[in-house]
């Protein structure tokens, strides 16, 4: 008899309730915003140039691949979906296995994982791809790696070394069904195979296809910088999966956001969030030296309003293409250009222009998801963001 609880109805397999809350929920995402980045947008962060892609891209020889998985609608079946998930990868040079670049490594604060941090603050190097996704599809992602890296070079675990992938995780329960860990092999052998240079897709793709950011829909965003030559003409570019920070937080340019958006609702389910960070960088530099400019991207972290709470897990990396680490040296020795420390202060500075822009991207191009239970995750208002621009 009418009225019954929803769930009730849906578990009895109420027809038209159903097609009610289908209808409800395609509905909201039947017409795709337009999303534009912070410069389509007019607004420019900091003063060096960006590159031509204003993405990690822009390093020569690094490429980035997604896959994205958005199915099913309504109440969360786990294992089964709703699904608002996936993977991005980074590939730091073709062939990374047997030229291997330097790479060093910053935990913020440690509420997360970043498989095979302890061979690179070990060893010092970066010798497979990097790969984001959800926290508990880390391990079959990490296979997914594997397999890839197997299919490349055959020889590992036979008469080569063995690997320990390097997986970066953020958890984006709230829109995905988490449990059903729905990323496979194959979608991460899809996004190695398909990765490329140039231009790449931002915002609610690959990895933050369920994340969130400042009580906003978040996910993947990038920016680079290009130093003058007189500062050494070297390239900066930055990766980040944003699923961090609170609305009460969020500052855009040193100006605080708290009171602009009280007409778009915050999300029902508050949590601590994490963001990874991955910096590339064609300046000939040191594991030791990478360390120190994966510490400065938490500048950037900290221009957008973070705090970097007790719950947050904010993982960064950073490696360098300007110079090569063979795999297996026939010489005793081998020759590397490294700059000087002196030096530093301009990459520095070009870390927390790109970290604090690719944040801001991110929000910027994500769109708005309804994910699982009718969780729904508001991509921030644009003309809020326009309000930066240069007159």
């Amino acid at each position: 008899m009418w009225p019954i609880p929803l769930t009730t109805c849906l578990n009895r397999g109420c027809w038209f309730v159903s097609i009610l809350l289908v209808f409800v929920i395609t509905h909201a995402d039947a017409s795709p915003e337009h999303r534009q980045s912070l410069r389509e947008l007019g607004v420019t962060v900091g003063t060096i140039t960006a590159g031509e892609f204003n993405a990690i891209t822009d390093v020569p020889g690094v490429r980035v691949g997604h896959t994205t998985l958005h199915k099913g609608q309504g109440l969360l079946i786990p294992g089964h979906g709703p699904v608002r998930t996936g993977v991005t990868v980074i590939i730091p040079r073709e062939n990374v296995w047997n030229h291997k670049v330097p790479a060093g490594a910053f935990v913020l604060n440690g509420t997360g994982e970043m498989t095979g941090l302890a061979w690179i603050e070990e060893a010092g190097f970066l010798e497979y791809p990097i790969a984001l996704t959800n926290t508990l599809n880390a391990p079959l992602v990490s296979n997914g790696v594997i397999s890839w890296m197997l299919k490349k070079y055959p020889a590992i675990g036979i008469t080569d070394d063995t690997l320990t992938p390097l997986v970066a995780e953020c958890d984006d329960s709230y829109l995905n069904d988490i449990q059903g860990r729905h990323v496979t092999e194959h979608d991460v052998m899809l996004a190695l195979e398909s990765a490329s240079s140039g231009s790449i897709k931002q915002g609610s793709v690959g990895a933050g296809t369920g994340m969130r950011s400042y009580g906003f829909k978040g996910g993947i965003g990038t920016s680079s910088r290009i130093l003058p030559s007189s500062e050494g003409g070297y390239v900066v570019g930055v990766l980040v999966n944003a699923n961090h920070g609170r609305r009460d937080q969020l500052t855009i340019l040193g100006h605080s956001l708290t009171h602009n958006f009280s007409e778009v609702a915050p999300p029902s389910q508050k949590r601590e969030g994490s963001i990874i960070i991955i910096i590339a960088t064609n300046a000939p530099l040191t594991s030791r030296q990478l360390k120190r400019v994966a510490k400065r991207a938490t500048f950037g972290l900290a221009r957008t309003g973070t705090i970097g709470r007790h719950g947050s897990g904010d993982f960064i990396l950073a490696f360098s293409t300007g110079n090569t680490i063979p795999h297996y040296p026939v010489e005793r020795t081998y020759s590397m250009t490294i700059i000087s420390d002196t030096y530093l202060n301009p990459i520095f500075s070009a870390v927390v222009e790109a970290t604090e822009e690719a944040i801001l991207n991110a929000l910027a191009l994500a769109t708005t998801t309804v994910g699982r239970d009718g969780h729904r995750a508001e991509a921030i208002p644009l003309k809020q963001l326009r309000q930066f621009a240069a007159p």
